[in-house]
């Protein structure tokens, strides 16, 4: 029997729970994959997508840093990676005489865990995007049916090609951290300061009770987090969204949908 081969690329990658949750997949329809966590050289990403393809692999997904450089790579690409408008796709089929076809399955991913696994409708609401990063520009394009977007930034002029990108959908603007002065129904970290349990400078008052405040990262209670919960918000981390953007790519590969649910609970006992 051959088995099928796939990978998830980044550097760093030891932490990765991609293999885990696609072998967990795999089991619900009983197929048997190979699923490889690869660390890439910084400046080898190309390198090794190609000794993947030489190797019979059938796709892959990539991770930081790699998200642009993959884009670059595809021969075509998903209609919602063309919709992004994002230059990053993470997610990477292998189609046989060199060709690559290019996906984000971020954006269905976030969407998918606050809608399906957390309840709360994106339609109509107004929505803070904190960070202006790869991040955030991955996933705006699955919530352009919300009635406004702010995008905070330590640097607002990096979030300003986002809003101008957007513009035309909703109404859209820029800020920095410090100046937001209004409140929102969903807050969402896009930002990489849980990683150093950095605290942001956004003021409280960005949160009531009625708030969504999404962490996208996952596994650590974030200083964001705390910040929100004390101000009386729901609080969420990205866990959801993570097993949810791998089953986009799962289905996206082997045309079966396969059930989160349990999988997401699985992971919340470790």
């Amino acid at each position: 029997m051959t088995v099928e081969k796939y990978a998830v690329i980044g550097h760093p990658i030891a932490h990765s729970k991609s293999p885990l949750i696609h072998q967990a997949f795999a089991a619900q329809f009983g197929k048997v994959i190979s699923y490889e966590k690869i660390l890439a050289p910084l400046d080898g990403f190309t390198e090794t997508v190609h000794r993947l393809q030489a190797e019979s692999f059938l796709g892959a997904n990539v991770t930081v840093p790699f998200k642009f450089e993959a884009f670059n790579l595809c021969n075509s690409l998903s209609e919602r990676a063309q919709a992004l408008e994002a230059g990053a796709v993470n997610t990477l089929s292998f189609l046989g005489e060199g060709q690559i076809r290019g996906d984000n399955t971020d954006g269905a991913g976030l969407r998918r865990d606050i809608e399906n696994n957390l309840g709360f409708s994106i339609a109509g609401k107004r929505l803070l995007m904190l960070g202006a990063g790869g991040a955030a520009q991955g996933v705006l394009g699955s919530l352009l049916d919300a009635a406004q977007i702010v995008i905070a930034n330590r640097t607002p002029g990096k979030a300003l090609p986002m809003v101008a990108a957007i513009r035309h959908s909703l109404e859209a603007s820029a800020s920095t951290f410090e100046a937001l002065d209004q409140s929102f129904d969903l807050v969402i970290n896009a930002t990489s300061a849980g990683l150093t349990d950095s605290k942001l400078p956004i003021p409280d008052c960005v949160f009531t009770a009625n708030t969504l405040a999404y962490d996208m990262m996952y596994g650590r209670d974030t200083p964001f987090m705390q910040q929100a919960r004390t101000a009386g918000a729901q609080v969420a981390d990205g866990l959801g969204m993570l097993v949810e953007q791998a089953a986009e790519a799962f289905h996206s590969w082997h045309g079966l949908r396969p059930q989160t649910a349990p999988v997401i609970k699985s992971f919340r006992q470790f």
